[in-house]
């Protein structure tokens, strides 16, 4: 008797099976794990980071039930504590995109980092939306001339109508590129308000896998937002749905080691009474989900000031860059 005991407390001590497929997960059966394919949820890894509200709408799951699906997803992955020098492994994997100007790239770095939200901010004329449109044809360029590679897919959210095809085309053939080559490789969304902006950035993880997606470019951000929501009386809600908006694309970033460069608005405080009045909009919210932080001034003529307001690992600084008929440079 005592020997069975034994045996029957060893079986209960044995961790259960890790789930392999979406229908191994708790809760999860055929009709269900179909739901969450057509909704883009397709691997584990957008199983965990998902929230049990999102799965809730998506698939019709209870929330108890997509709690314990959510876990089981994370255990199956082994998310959870690991040391410094593992995480120091995994970053390098990191690449980095030109931006065509070595103060600018020496600036944030090297360059556009992957794994990373990278925004850009300043008045109109300030450079960001030029800066992005070298940046779509910089990233198809060799590795070894500061792009991810030839094949290398763009997805471009166009909010304010400023996409222009004839400048990307200028822009590769002064960079010696194949100009229909390049344009065939940026896939380009224009987004009517906030809600179709959030749809695209969603729906994005198909486009990425498909088209082998390095780098992400809205232009802007919070154009839409600051639109769609007016008013104090709005202020929660629409600064509820940018950090929900951000954070998709970080995750995007995390999982496919893709680029994120946004450009953002900007407004006057009236409450400062000395220094430079010009604020980001987006608060607090936007402030804490960018990587690097850029502030982008026009200067005489060509010349562009840019500052790097946030960093996790570089200094505050400037530089001056130019924007010029052939892109952006030194």
């Amino acid at each position: 008797m005592a020997k069975k005991s034994e045996e029957a407390l060893v079986v209960m001590e044995e961790k259960p099976a890790k789930a392999i497929t979406l229908e191994d997960l708790p809760g999860i059966g055929a009709v269900t794990a179909d739901k969450l394919r057509k909704a883009g949820y397709v691997d584990f890894e957008k199983i965990a980071a998902a929230s049990p509200y999102e799965l809730e709408e998506v698939a019709d799951l209870g929330i108890e039930t997509a709690k314990k699906a959510i876990a089981a997803a994370r255990d199956s992955l082994e998310m959870g504590y690991e040391t410094a020098d593992t995480i120091l492994e995994r970053r390098k994997s990191i690449r980095r995109i030109t931006t065509g100007s070595k103060s600018l790239d020496d600036l944030i770095g090297g360059g556009i980092e992957t794994m990373a939200i990278t925004e850009a901010y300043g008045k109109f004329s300030s450079g960001k939306s030029q800066v992005g449109f070298q940046l779509a044809v910089n990233s198809q360029k060799p590795v070894e001339q500061g792009g991810l590679g030839e094949d290398t897919g763009v997805l471009f959210i166009d909010t304010e109508s400023t996409f222009r095809p004839e400048r990307i085309r200028q822009l590769a053939e002064t960079s010696g590129l194949d100009p229909e080559k390049v344009l065939k490789n940026i896939h380009v969304a224009k987004a009517i308000n906030s809600d179709h902006q959030m749809i695209l950035v969603d729906k994005a993880e198909e486009m990425v896998r498909k088209h082998n997606i390095k780098l992400v470019i809205i232009d802007s951000l919070t154009s839409h937002f600051r639109s769609d929501y007016v008013g104090r009386g709005a202020l929660g809600e629409r600064q509820q749905k940018l950090n929900k908006h951000v954070h998709q694309l970080q995750r995007l970033a995390d999982q496919f080691n893709l680029a994120v460069y946004i450009t953002n608005q900007v407004m006057d405080n009236p409450g400062l009474m000395f220094g430079d009045p010009t604020t980001p909009v987006g608060g607090h919210v936007l402030a804490h989900a960018a990587t690097y932080r850029l502030y982008f001034r026009k200067g005489k003529e060509e010349k562009r000031i840019a500052r790097l307001i946030d960093s996790p690992s570089l200094p505050e600084g400037e530089c001056i860059f130019k924007v010029k008929a052939e892109g952006v440079g030194d």
